[in-house]
């Protein structure tokens, strides 16, 4: 808690005589209690404070009413008419409550945007070494553990009932503390602009590869936000520091990013893995490479991310060995394997077929091996033709590289 806000007790001390000789004199001690919280700020800093005790790394203000967000509105429009979203056929829906977040939970005036740490490992600095290791399955770092959104979500209602339980400490400040405490909390569930909320709100500002960079942190952080009927002031944005720098937008394996800031979600690997479903287009699958599900390369490759710290959350630390799992490990788990490892995983959003799809294409962009032919043609025919036009490209690929290989 900022100490400002807790100023020493007044001591005032009466001495009277006493009427009885030899006695030192009585002493009573009044106690004056001067408010505990001062300002609006000072109630800010101590739900950052407590932000911090529940495992969030920080955590900015903004209020609902913001210009951004009819901006932010208007520049998706611009994006969606370039045709960027591929299969997020959601993005085009609900622009009122994305324009106007105080309809999205009635009564609210403030977003609380926190970001959390999620690396478990330090990667090397300004490295891809994700490359390195063609037969390794490459999972996103975030995405190793349990599924984040529960663990943010949970954390978040923690919070609101530690903001509640204050109430009456803040009646005085005319925040709106007097009133019924109305809370929600999201984490990437429902029409919120999450990352210009917490660029607003001063957790970082906006790379050219359209994540969010933290000074101190890098970018190796997922968001939340918690809606809230408090009005506290707004936090200030940073200075965004990524100069003449374009690592991000050199290094992206499809050339996803099309311009700085801008990007083509359609051709993005995170997406391609996770979100398409179906046919991937065959002009991507070499550039995807071993990655099965998402991609860290452009924040890999960023400089910012040798101040990238280790999360103290337990839920992302990796499960099943999945930081360290072959592609050949991974084709062989079967359908109830599948659902029982990634049981409260992010792997799940993908399905079966599709996460088999995608090791498919790993497959292909494999060491050549002739055992790797013999355990992709054990799948065709078993699920569906889609996957099947995967096998057989990368079978194909496989063994043209294999004659390569002969003299």
């Amino acid at each position: 808690m900022n100490s400002k806000s807790q100023p020493s007790p007044l001591i005032q001390v009466d001495a009277q005589p006493s009427s009885e000789p030899n006695h030192a004199p009585q002493t009573k001690i009044a106690v004056h209690n001067a408010p505990t919280f001062a300002t609006a700020g000072d109630v800010k800093q101590w739900i950052k404070t407590q932000a911090q005790a529940l495992g969030f790394a920080d955590c900015g203000f903004l209020s609902v009413h913001h210009p951004l967000f009819v901006q932010q509105t208007e520049h998706l429009k611009q994006w969606l008419a370039k045709g960027y979203e591929g299969q997020l056929q959601f993005m085009h829906n609900n622009h009122h409550l994305r324009a106007h977040p105080e309809q999205l939970v009635e009564g609210a005036k403030t977003i609380i945007s926190v970001r959390m740490d999620y690396l478990t490992q330090t990667p090397t600095p300004r490295a891809v070494t994700d490359s390195a290791y063609p037969n390794q399955g490459i999972i996103a770092r975030y995405a190793r553990g349990r599924d984040y959104h529960k663990t943010m979500r949970s954390r978040l209602k923690q919070l609101a009932l530690k903001i509640e339980a204050m109430l009456p400490e803040w009646q005085h400040l005319n925040i709106g503390s007097e009133q019924d405490f109305i809370f929600r909390p999201f984490s990437d569930s429902a029409p919120i602009f999450e990352r210009p909320i917490a660029d607003a709100a001063g957790l970082g500002w906006t790379g050219k590869h359209t994540l969010l960079i933290n000074k101190q942190a890098g970018s190796f952080f997922v968001l939340g936000e918690l809606f809230m009927s408090l009005e506290l002031p707004d936090d200030e944005p940073v200075k965004e520091h990524c100069g003449s720098c374009s690592a991000c937008i050199d290094v992206c394996p499809t050339q996803a990013i099309v311009a700085p800031y801008e990007l083509n979600a359609s051709a993005c690997i995170s997406y391609l893995t996770i979100e398409h479903d179906g046919i991937i287009d065959p002009k991507y699958r070499r550039a995807i490479g071993n990655r099965i599900f998402g991609c860290d390369d452009c924040q890999l490759i960023c400089p910012w991310n040798r101040y990238a710290n280790i999360t103290p959350i337990e839920d992302f630390a990796p499960r099943h060995n999945l930081d360290n799992s072959s592609l050949l490990e991974l084709w062989q788990w079967q359908e109830a394997e599948f659902m029982k490892k990634t049981e409260g995983s992010p792997l799940r959003r993908t399905g079966y077929v599709n996460f088999l799809r995608n090791i498919a294409i790993g497959l292909g962009n494999a060491v050549p091996n002739k055992d790797i032919i013999v355990q992709l043609k054990t799948k065709l025919g078993q699920h569906n033709a889609t996957l099947d036009e995967h096998i057989t490209w990368a079978i194909k690929e496989q063994q043209d590289k294999l004659n390569n290989l002969e003299p």
